[in-house]
């Protein structure tokens, strides 16, 4: 799952990297055969903020959260994110679901009716403790206190609320935590949460007087108060399998993509509550950081938003995918600049990738248009090639070429299952430089195709070039979709040979038969990535709401 993303203003790329996250994991599941999977995302549309946005737009706010709920679809859409479910907080399937959620609450025991004031910030829709808050000047010059983390202003706020009785649950978040220690991923942001346990954990006011908040769910049994857009907000995830009836078919088989910033709604309040209402916590929380650009935090005072629609038009849709899931690592944030993306994406996609299938496919290399035959007299297999110069042509970096991309799938595989994607690009992108030297150093085009010798020793080069790419194809699905797709026609991969589970390389080096060997390549589908052109300007836009 994404989180569901908060209808106040358009999509910008912190929205759709956590997005690309979840799709290129469930796509990878996807592609491992691991049985039914499904990707779900969607907008979460109640919350004063909302209301507030709204007004100031001189709208309503469903018109509002129609609006903006089409602007993240299309947004999704266009990126190739496989979603399943695109849920709104505003469908009548995820109302009932959040009203039956209370109902378990409140009969489990877990809410009572309570006084609360604090510091509320209506921007995060939460109260925070003095511990969080700084004091400064507004625009008028007046004092007042901010939130420490994002500088909002906050108001003191007192009502009666109904409460969740949060204190109960360290313990047993705590047991859940050490029980699981792969739960949430990467490990720094799970220490993070077990030291948030380690201090004072105070009881969640969880509802809203209706008089100050209209635009939400009512408490069932109680018209005079609003439920906390927060525990409306979570409950999406059990609304789109199907609770209170089907839910179990999938619960709590979640995995969860969020960004630091809503870590302790997800990984604190969010087990707490579903203990609470007699469901297990979530299978995994995956954690990401921000993206700032050229150094800066993206805000729209500062008019640097990136525009994800512009960035797809301008380095086209798997340009700008592969540069989020290569750059974006999940424990720190990572700085967007237009040079970094075109320096990346034409060094590794339109050089390497792209100019190793423009040469192993040649008609001048390769007139015959076919996988050609591999020969084990010229590529012997070898027990240890650091040895004496074995008796074929291959040099010691071949089979260390050979031994990197055999170990290659499961190193891939190991890191997407760590939340580690730039990781696993990491190493694919090391090994097709790899390959690139491997054909460099044997110069194919030299060869002299009448010497039978030499003929053979071409089409193994060929051969163990093309493997090398039906490799880096079949693994790059998850992240670059349709230039997979098209290197992978290219090399008449069909589509039902393009799973990782039965991804094996190089199979005659180990003595068994290829399928691929004899086989006429595909239709010739163009050059795989066209470079890119140095931004005159920067694409940054903001879209006025």
């Amino acid at each position: 799952s994404t989180p569901i993303f908060y209808a106040n203003g358009p999509p910008h790329i912190g929205h759709l990297y956590s997005a690309l996250l979840a799709d290129a994991l469930h796509r990878h599941r996807g592609l491992r055969g691991a049985g039914p999977g499904r990707l779900s995302t969607g907008t979460d549309e109640h919350g004063l903020k909302i209301q507030q946005a709204a007004a100031a737009a001189g709208t309503s706010p469903p018109e509002l959260c129609q609006r903006v709920s089409g602007l993240f679809r299309q947004a999704l859409t266009r990126a190739a994110v496989s979603f399943t479910d695109f849920i709104r907080t505003s469908e009548p399937r995820h109302q009932r679901a959040v009203r039956h959620f209370w109902g378990a609450l409140q009969d489990g025991g877990a809410l009572y009716k309570g006084c609360y004031e604090g510091w509320y910030c209506t921007p995060e829709e939460c109260f925070l403790p003095e511990s969080q808050l700084a004091e400064r000047r507004d625009a008028q010059g007046r004092p007042c206190k901010v939130s420490l983390e994002t500088g909002h202003q906050v108001h003191w706020t007192k009502e009666e609320n109904y409460m969740f009785r949060l204190s109960a649950f360290r313990d047993p978040l705590r047991d859940w935590l050490r029980d699981n220690p792969h739960a949430i991923a990467p490990e720094p942001f799970y220490q993070r949460v077990l030291h948030w346990l380690e201090e004072d954990l105070p009881d969640l006011s969880v509802s809203r007087e209706r008089s100050r908040l209209q635009w939400g769910i009512p408490v069932p049994s109680d018209p005079t108060q609003t439920i906390y857009v927060w525990v409306d907000a979570l409950v999406n995830y059990l609304s789109v399998v199907g609770y209170p009836e089907t839910h179990g078919e999938w619960w709590p088989a979640a995995h969860h993509v969020v960004g630091k910033d809503i870590l302790k709604f997800h990984a604190v309040y969010w087990p707490a509550l579903l203990m609470a209402a007699g469901l297990a916590p979530p299978e995994r929380i995956f954690v990401h950081s921000h993206w700032t650009v050229r150094g800066q935090k993206m805000s729209k005072s500062l008019g640097n938003v990136v525009d994800p629609a512009a960035c797809i038009g301008q380095y086209t849709l798997d340009g700008f995918r592969y540069f989020l899931l290569r750059q974006g690592v999940p424990e720190r944030d990572c700085d967007y600049y237009d040079e970094k993306v075109v320096k990346l994406v034409n060094s590794e996609l339109a050089d390497a990738l792209g100019g190793l299938l423009n040469r192993s496919t040649a008609p001048s290399i390769n007139p015959s248009n076919t996988y050609p035959c591999f020969s084990e007299s010229c590529f012997p297999k070898v027990l240890d090639y650091r040895e004496a110069k074995g008796p074929g042509r291959a040099s010691a970096e071949d089979y260390e070429l050979v031994a990197s991309v055999a170990s290659l799938p499961l190193q891939v595989a190991s890191y997407f299952e760590g939340f580690q994607i730039y990781k696993a690009l990491e190493c694919i992108a090391l090994c097709v430089r790899q390959t690139n030297g491997f054909f460099q150093r044997h110069k194919p085009w030299k060869l002299d195709r009448k010497d039978p010798a030499e003929q053979l020793w071409l089409d193994t080069i060929i051969h163990v070039t093309l493997e090398c790419l039906r490799v880096y194809g079949t693994l790059l699905q998850p992240v670059i979709p349709h230039a997979a797709d098209r290197l992978l026609s290219r090399l008449a991969v069909e589509p039902e040979e393009r799973g990782l589970s039965s991804l094996t390389f190089l199979p005659r080096y180990d003595g068994k038969p290829c399928p691929f060997e004899g086989r006429e390549l595909g239709p010739d589908t163009g050059v795989l990535f066209h470079r890119l052109e140095k931004p005159r300007q920067h694409q940054l836009e903001t879209k006025k709401l």
